[in-house]
């Protein structure tokens, strides 16, 4: 099995996806926390908010990043589809349990890679930023669990990503699937019916960053109903790669 996570660790690393990808969480996150630091000056001297908050604020926007983890878990299986060469791959590892394992592995270890590097960020923009607008940072125990639900949600939204790839094969199809649970199905249905919403995926990895809304669920339970998602994509992944030809 060692042989296998090696040789899919420098596949998933060929080309320049994680690198655009994680460029593309940093820019949109970046964005964001500036338009939280930017809008604090005035909330702050108005009494209509606090450092702390917007510090918080500030942290918890590098959660989009987590949506570049999806995506690229997706991509390191689904482009094997695109070029052909998912059945080349199943002889080489021995086996299709083998290769799903083997790719959910490293997709989860490149979305935990993704989350340190936001984490990195988010403390250094949180930190440094309010500076230029005239005021401090105050960072608390609060935003630190913060940051830590921002790595845990990029790690848990690779193999998410690698499983519905799996599912869906597809290239494009995986990558819109993955883009419209997570900014308009799941928020959708979060607006619709909230409490019943805080079950899904997207809206339960809002609970482990803390997001704050009061239908959400708590934080432990939220990494269980994460877990059984996970759970159910792998099994459904792993019945329809057995099931099916692999081209």
């Amino acid at each position: 099995m060692r042989n296998v996570l090696a040789g899919e660790w420098m596949k998933a690393w060929t080309g320049r996806t994680w690198s655009v990808l994680a460029a593309t969480g940093v820019f949109m996150s970046l964005l964001t926390c500036f338009g939280y630091a930017s809008q604090g000056d005035e909330g702050i001297a108005l009494g209509r908010t606090t450092a702390a908050a917007v510090t918080d604020d500030m942290a918890q926007a590098w959660m989009m990043t987590f949506l570049m983890s999806a995506v690229f878990g997706g991509l390191v299986v689904t482009r094997e589809y695109a070029s052909g060469a998912v059945a080349r791959s199943v002889l080489l590892s021995g086996g299709r349990t083998r290769l799903l394992s083997a790719k959910a592995l490293v997709a989860t270890a490149a979305g935990l890679l993704n989350g340190l590097l936001a984490a990195g960020l988010a403390v250094l923009c949180s930190l440094t930023i309010p500076g230029h607008f005239g005021y401090g940072a105050d960072w608390s125990g609060h935003t630190t669990r913060i940051v830590l639900g921002v790595v845990a949600v990029n790690a848990i939204a690779a193999p998410w990503g690698a499983f519905l790839g799996w599912i869906i094969r597809g290239q494009l199809a995986t990558v819109v699937t993955v883009i419209a649970l997570t900014l308009l199905v799941e928020p959708g249905l979060q607006e619709i019916a909230p409490k019943a919403a805080a079950y899904l995926p997207t809206i339960a990895m809002s609970s482990v960053y803390l997001d704050g809304k009061p239908e959400l669920l708590s934080v432990p339970l939220a990494l269980l109903v994460l877990a059984g998602w996970l759970a159910a994509a792998a099994a459904t992944a792993r019945h329809l790669l057995l099931s099916r030809d692999v081209i």
